[in-house]
């Protein structure tokens, strides 16, 4: 497969190396030519100095052939403008984005990027599933829509440890929540069927409103 990787700094560089490593084809687009020189000197010819924003200099890498056109450059806002031009101006099969603040996943989606990826989000999650506290951990956005789906357990003490599934109010933010895992089992989650500690549910939500999510879960 042919990967055209926009940025060349730690994250790109890694990934470039992996996916050379399993055997793949890429070309890395960098504007720093100092860092061009480095990643030539490292992995050799898969480097090109130029920027990845400008529609010249992805053609000129083809994009237009890419598998995947992946942008992981510490700017979000360069992210997004790679990833828009390689879909509408080198008709790319796919785009790939590294979002550096989770807020931005929304407008990332909102404006047909087809996958984000969120370090800081994928971090949080598991950091929280380790916590005695129970976790609450962001599974994935919904492709071509502004909802993700959520993944929580129940822990002690808090606002849902008791409570019915309609009582936690979370049709307020427009979320719900799917089903309920105990015990190996799933069950349907209904307005009257009460949560107990230990329960994992599985919430739809609106992205912009995962906060709220949270608090009304977790307190």
């Amino acid at each position: 497969m042919y990967f055209v990787v926009a940025g060349g700094g730690e994250v790109g560089f890694h990934l470039s190396q992996a996916l050379l490593e399993a055997g793949h084809e890429v070309m890395i687009l960098e504007s720093d030519r100092r860092r061009a020189q480095y990643i030539q000197e490292q992995l050799g010819s898969v480097v090109m100095t130029a920027s990845a924003d400008e529609g010249r200099s992805q053609m000129d890498a083809g994009c237009q052939r890419a598998d995947a056109v992946i942008a992981v450059t510490g700017d979000d806002a360069k992210n997004l403008v790679i990833c828009q031009l390689a879909k509408l101006h080198c008709r790319a099969e796919r785009v790939i984005a590294r979002v550096n603040n989770p807020k931005n996943e929304i407008v990332f989606k909102a404006l047909g990027i087809d996958e984000t990826i969120s370090s800081t989000r994928v971090l949080m999650g598991v950091i929280e599933q380790e916590l005695p506290t129970g976790g609450f951990f962001p599974l994935m956005p919904l492709t071509g829509s502004h909802l993700e789906l959520i993944e929580a357990e129940v822990a002690p003490n808090t606002p849902a440890a008791g409570r019915k599934v309609g009582e936690l109010g979370l049709a307020a933010f427009g979320a719900l929540i799917g089903g309920i895992v105990r015990q190996g089992k799933i069950l349907h989650a209904h307005g009257d069927t009460p949560l107990e500690v230990g329960d994992r549910v599985i919430v739809f939500s609106p992205t912009a409103a995962e906060a709220d999510v949270r608090r009304a879960l977790f307190g």
